[in-house]
């Protein structure tokens, strides 16, 4: 085990178990807290810190059901919750990720997923706040 992300909580919102579950072993391999959800209330409940620890930073999948990603953006940004958020998404639309981007998303990354380029967006992020 690493320790990149030691004392950092990490909230992961995918509604594909199995890329959740790969990010999940990712950062807890990396030394990072993980916090879970499937959908956009879950992602909500996270950043809100109703499910223990508030996070360090969000990764945010953008179609999610029961509350898309940018709707949970938009949330947060109504309700003054700070915290780094990397968008990911299958979606290569460019206005979608120009909104994410506006609504506070710090970083915007495609599906497939790299992994090691996914560690890397989250240690630049934590180490500038």
């Amino acid at each position: 085990m690493n320790n990149r992300f030691l004392d950092r909580t990490i909230a992961l919102v995918d509604d594909d178990p199995d890329i959740l579950q790969s990010m999940e072993m990712a950062f807890r391999h990396e030394g990072a807290r993980t916090l879970v959800a499937g959908d956009g209330l879950g992602a909500l409940a996270l950043v809100r810190g109703e499910r223990g620890a508030r996070p360090d930073l969000l990764v945010l999948d953008m179609m999610l059901p029961r509350s898309s990603g940018l709707l949970v953006l938009e949330k947060m940004q109504e309700e003054a919750v700070t915290m780094p958020v990397i968008m990911v998404t299958a979606n290569l639309g460019k206005r979608h990720k120009e909104f994410a981007l506006g609504l506070g998303a710090r970083a915007y990354l495609f599906k497939p997923l790299s992994l090691a380029r996914l560690l890397e967006t989250a240690e630049e992020l934590l180490k500038a706040r």
